[in-house]
């Protein structure tokens, strides 16, 4: 979900700057940073950059700037880089920081501070409104081209992890008469040291098959070879599938974490243990997924 976008938009008198920067969150959490003349627009703003982008932690820039005018200059609001200096000051002092180094470079990038001295009225009129609306869409489209991109190597990247836990899924099957010989031997050779008793050998069948029955992986298999083509599926679906596409790496977790419990034999094991760090490597980029 990660991003940038800009764009720059001109009109008569003014130029409108709209930056959309976007990082990793399970929900749409925006952060405006706009002139207050054209606050009472940041709703629709918001709005429509929520509709754009869906979710993500968003951090959205607007600047106006008038251009083409020796009357217009930007100056310093003295008053309130005074406000925000107190401020600063009392925080240090109250969480026993040292204050900045350099105060002018820090209070230069706090809203307002500077001032554009104009002969006209300092209110964004509803056509720079306007204008600032579609340069933020500009920009939202912008972002959400970097997230295509990065989008079609995720889908490369998982499709590669789930074609190796495939692969090492299907060499499971190779290790399990093995096992279960090796649980018969450890039986009977228990037994042999047993001195004294009759062992009725049709009994000894019925419970050797209740133990084997126990580390049977067969529904297991199953259901993570379905959790991994369940996955390519709604990997290749339409619409923001990045929420369900977590949820089907925990269940192929689960399936994992119990073939590794009932496994009880060294090589299985260690295919387990791969399919982990397949795994592992999906859950975290799984989170980059819209």
């Amino acid at each position: 979900m990660t991003g940038f976008g800009k764009s720059v938009k001109e009109m008569p008198g003014k130029k409108v700057t709209v930056e959309v920067k976007s990082l990793n969150s399970k929900q749409a959490d925006i952060a405006v940073r706009m002139p207050s003349s054209l606050r009472h627009h940041e709703l629709p703003m918001r709005a429509a950059l929520a509709d754009a982008l869906v979710r993500g932690k968003i951090d959205l820039t607007v600047t106006i700037e008038s251009i083409g005018s020796s009357e217009t200059s930007q100056t310093l609001n003295i008053p309130v880089m005074e406000a925000y200096m107190r401020q600063m000051r009392q925080a240090c002092e109250t969480l026993g920081i040292p204050e900045p180094a350099d105060w002018y470079a820090m209070l230069v990038r706090f809203p307002d501070v500077l001032h554009s001295a104009s002969a006209t009225s300092d209110e964004v009129t509803d056509a720079e409104a306007a204008v600032a609306l579609e340069a933020l869409r500009e920009a939202a489209g912008a972002l959400t081209s970097h997230r295509r991109a990065e989008g079609e190597r995720l889908e490369h990247f998982f499709a590669e992890r789930i074609r190796k836990i495939s692969d090492l899924l299907a060499e499971v099957p190779q290790y399990e008469g093995e096992r279960i010989d090796r649980i018969r031997t450890r039986m009977d050779e228990a037994l042999s040291k047993i001195t004294g008793i009759e062992i009725d050998p049709g009994r000894l069948e019925q419970e050797l098959f209740f133990y084997v029955e126990k580390f049977d992986i067969t529904e297991e298999k199953q259901r993570l070879s379905q959790h991994l083509a369940y996955f390519l599926d709604t990997m290749a679906a339409e619409g923001a599938q990045g929420k369900k596409l977590g949820f089907i790496a925990q269940e192929m977790g689960r399936e994992i974490n119990t073939l590794g419990s009932k496994s009880n034999h060294s090589e299985m094991q260690k295919l387990v243990v791969a399919m982990k760090d397949e795994l592992e490597q999906i859950k975290e980029q799984v989170l980059n997924v819209l």
